[in-house]
């Protein structure tokens, strides 16, 4: 009998059916009232009593040897690392220092000081940067189409790839350093009664928090996780965390648009919008897609030690190898596609290009070219999202080939607002001390490389509070500035981030759903965004 009614407290579907409708309505009461007294977790109080009731009974019955009881240093460690006040703490310090390692360019607090990560990777886009110029350099008599093609497309595609791979291999270089040594188990642990509520389990905290990094490496991380429904649930709202490349686009538009308001509190909203969102989605999938309760969490947790190098670095090459042949080639061909959209049009196959341009060209500028006409398309469907432009609109299409890259474009679209007349007037205010720290050789303007400055030092940080008022005639609030900074940031990822998502979903058709259920939900939560704020203005 008591079998049978813990059964019932269970939700045990077998038991639940041989009672009539009023005795389930009765044990649901019962369970409500049961889930109270368990704090929220009555399947964990339930799996507590139940080892309680088996160590009474091992006490009782079982004689042995030793009468004194050791602790092993485990059992210590986890006194502390899984307590239900202090593991929360450490493991976000934890967290924080492997992101600092990792992403930090002001590592250890000191200004300027870049992480062994950040570190790495800026060495390896110098190094990347200096073979593009002896590339360049070969090409010069090369004609514009060639030049253009292996500059602007393949050099291009490939060094978005470069630059992922110093983080990536630190990255999971720590995981697995924190994998081998027990402690990743620990924090999976710890988590599981949080994640349980969202119908996941613990260990898809991990993807989550790495998704605020990088998505590429957040992605791969979800092949830790044991179910199918797990990983693709936790692969697609990894997708909605603000990586660090969706920050330049949040610098620029804030500063732009919202320069007097509170510009922290802007941001802020956008990464607390972007958990939410998260939560709602997986409920949503759980009750709409699986129909099923979260995975039953059982682990059996390591004892402490120490790697071994040898592990580590298989672990993390191993992973960078996945990356770089995987993600490498959907970006590569991703990026020379959409260079090929941004540098013809029909007029480069008829002759009219050739006839009209100095260098006899076939090819078009981009607000010409097949891009802009693709966009010039799609953009009613943004309409009524507050920015129904086609400048915008590809913005966030190139934002796809890297999230940066909207900034980018962005400064490119609207280039009669970064004329040089006007980034001479704008780098005039500043000293020879700021110039060189912005990126001028010592310290003297430069007309040639002003722009790239300008773009990467200024519009990136959102350091000037008068950029693209162009702009503003196609967003022309602060509704829907935000709205397009809501659609960017859970949007579909960049290239590289799909690459790994269908490296860890397998397919493409569940690739694909992934992505769809990223741009309905984007275009859902950003058309909500402006509508309210539309009202509230």
């Amino acid at each position: 009998m008591e079998w049978r009614a813990i059964k019932l407290v269970e939700n045990d579907e077998i038991i639940l059916e041989t009672l009539s409708e009023n005795q389930r309505k009765k044990v649901q009461e019962i369970i409500v009232k049961a889930e109270e007294f368990a704090d929220g977790d009555l399947e964990a109080r339930i799996a507590d009593l139940r080892y309680q009731f088996i160590g009474k009974i091992v006490n009782e019955t079982v004689k042995k040897n030793r009468k004194t009881h050791f602790e092993t240093k485990s059992d210590k460690l986890d006194k502390i690392l899984t307590n239900r006040i202090l593991a929360l703490p450490i493991f976000a310090i934890i967290m924080y220092l492997l992101f600092a390692i990792t992403f930090s360019e002001n590592f250890l607090f000191i200004e300027g000081l870049l992480g062994p990560g950040m570190w790495l990777a800026s060495l390896a886009e110098g190094l990347w940067g200096a073979f593009a110029d002896v590339v360049d350099g070969l090409i010069v008599n090369a004609s514009p189409i060639l030049q253009s093609l292996i500059m602007d497309g393949i050099i291009e595609g490939l060094g978005a790839i470069i630059g992922f791979i110093p983080l990536v291999w630190v990255l999971y270089l720590l995981i697995s350093f924190l994998e081998d040594c027990g402690y990743m188990a620990r924090i999976a642990f710890v988590m599981d009664r949080i994640f349980r509520r969202f119908g996941l389990s613990g260990r898809s905290f991990i993807p989550l928090l790495m998704g605020f990094g990088c998505g590429v490496p957040a992605v791969m991380a979800t092949r830790t996780l044991d179910t199918e429904k797990d990983r693709t649930i936790t692969t697609i709202i990894t997708g909605f965390m603000p990586c660090g490349a969706k920050l330049p686009i949040f610098a620029m538009f804030v500063s732009t648009f919202f320069a007097d308001s509170n510009k922290t509190l802007v941001t802020y909203s956008l990464y607390m919008l972007s958990i939410v969102v998260a939560i709602v989605v997986s409920l949503i999938l759980n009750k709409l897609v699986y129909k099923s309760k979260a995975s039953n969490f059982v682990m059996e947790l390591p004892r402490y030690r120490v790697p071994t190098i040898k592990s580590i670095g298989i672990h993390g090459w191993e992973k960078v190898k996945g990356f770089a042949i995987k993600a490498g080639t959907v970006i590569f061909i991703s990026t020379i596609f959409i260079w090929a959209l941004s540098n013809f049009n029909m007029d480069s196959f008829n002759g009219v290009n050739a006839a009209n341009n100095e260098d006899k060209s076939i090819m078009s500028e981009m607000d010409d070219s097949f891009l802009a006409s693709v966009g010039s398309t799609v953009a009613p469907i943004f309409k009524p999202l507050g920015f129904g432009e086609w400048r915008p609109t590809v913005g966030v299409a190139t934002g796809w080939i890297a999230k940066e890259m909207v900034v980018v474009t962005i400064a490119q679209l609207y280039d009669d607002d970064v004329s040089p007349e006007y980034l001479e007037e704008f780098f005039s205010q500043h000293d020879a001390g700021e110039l060189e720290e912005l990126g001028f050789e010592d310290g003297i303007y430069d007309e040639e490389s002003a722009l790239d400055i300008y773009t990467e030092g200024i519009l990136w940080e959102g350091a000037d509070e008068n950029a693209l008022v162009s702009m503003k005639e196609d967003i022309k609030t602060k509704a829907a500035a935000y709205s397009y900074m809501v659609f960017n940031l859970l949007c579909m990822p960049c290239f590289a981030a799909v690459g790994s998502m269908k490296r860890e979903l397998k397919t493409w058709k569940k690739t694909g759903g992934a992505v769809a259920v990223q741009m309905l939900t984007a275009y859902v939560v950003a058309f909500i965004v402006y509508s309210v704020g539309a009202l509230v203005s």
